[in-house]
């Protein structure tokens, strides 16, 4: 038995010294699951032209303001300065902070800015687009259907995000090259 219980903490112990994959297997999965759902949702909010991210699309101010723009009769002229300074922000967040992670540069706090757009991705979603009314999309923790999108989906994005966050870019990044170098 003694030697079982031996075996079991010496496997332990080296499966314990793996924990950089955890952090580049975590980088990996939201690569290949996430960067590009992003990407392609901050295209949906691009203008026309070589500048469209300055001069964002109709579509753009009803993602991401649903209520304001139904109340301004869907006219982007109604909408403030501010309106306009969140759909930039967050359109470039789209495609900067999933690239950052990737690369692993700033990666904690990539990691972090997209922790809180997805929050708030969420938020609109269930608040701005009255997902909240909708039981299988908003779906509940505990129960026995896996596939709901904000409660299942978005929770497990968020733990991926959360791992980056706490163990690092891990050594395959630019984060621990420039480490390296001080």
């Amino acid at each position: 038995m003694k030697t079982a219980i031996k075996f079991y903490i010496s496997t332990v112990d080296r499966v314990e010294s793996l924990d950089w994959l955890l952090s580049s297997i975590a980088r990996l999965l939201f690569a290949a699951i996430l960067a590009v759902y992003f990407w392609k949702s901050g295209l949906t909010k691009l203008g026309d032209g070589l500048f469209g991210l300055f001069t964002p699309s109709v579509g753009a101010y009803v993602q991401i303001f649903p209520k304001v723009m139904e109340a301004a009769g869907f006219d982007i002229n109604q909408m403030s300065s501010f309106h306009w300074a969140v759909i930039v922000l967050g359109t470039s967040a789209e495609f900067i902070l999933p690239l950052l992670i990737i690369i692993g540069l700033l990666t904690r706090l990539a990691a972090l800015g997209m922790i809180v757009f997805i929050i708030v991705q969420s938020l609109t979603d269930l608040y701005g687009h009255h997902l909240i009314d909708d039981p299988n999309t908003v779906g509940a923790w505990f129960d026995k259907l896996p596939d709901s999108i904000i409660a299942d989906q978005r929770s497990l994005w968020l733990f991926l995000l959360i791992v980056i966050v706490i163990k690092g870019a891990g050594p395959f990044s630019i984060d621990k090259l420039a480490i390296a170098r001080l």
